[in-house]
């Protein structure tokens, strides 16, 4: 099935899609300083920018987008009846990208944590305290 949208709609739709402050990564930030907790955003010296890194607690974080990053089992990861072959070789990049850039900061001595959209949705607060727990814990 070829895209419904012309090659110039679908750019302009694709421009609009946020990858940086997020309602959600927002959210996650304001809960994680009300808790007292002093962490670095989206820093570049870091694989794979993650969208928070904690130094104090030598822990990074991801939170990633169900769709985006391919989220098995979800039911915010459908896959897109249009141009299928260019979504499943872009969210298979993106997992890629992810799984080398968790290793090298693994390397590096860091724990790495992942948020999903769907628990963030479903319970934020359970989610959250999870987070929690695992940023403070010496277990990953």
């Amino acid at each position: 099935m070829v895209d419904k949208f012309s090659a110039e709609k679908r750019s302009e739709i694709m421009s609009k899609i946020k990858g940086k402050n997020t309602k959600i990564e927002i959210n996650v930030r304001k809960y994680l300083f009300s808790k007292g907790f002093r962490y670095r955003k989206n820093d570049k010296r870091y694989p794979g920018t993650p969208d928070l890194v904690l130094p104090k607690y030598k822990t990074a974080v991801f939170i990633n987008g169900c769709f985006w990053h391919g989220h098995e089992n979800c039911k915010l990861y459908r896959l897109p009846k249009s141009n299928v072959e260019f979504w499943q070789k872009k969210i298979e990049r993106n997992q890629n990208n992810y799984l080398r850039n968790k290793s090298k900061l693994e390397e590096m001595g860091f724990k790495v944590i992942v948020v999903w959209e769907c628990e963030l949705r479903k319970s934020f607060d359970n989610a959250m305290n999870e987070v929690v727990y695992a940023i403070k814990s010496d277990k990953i």
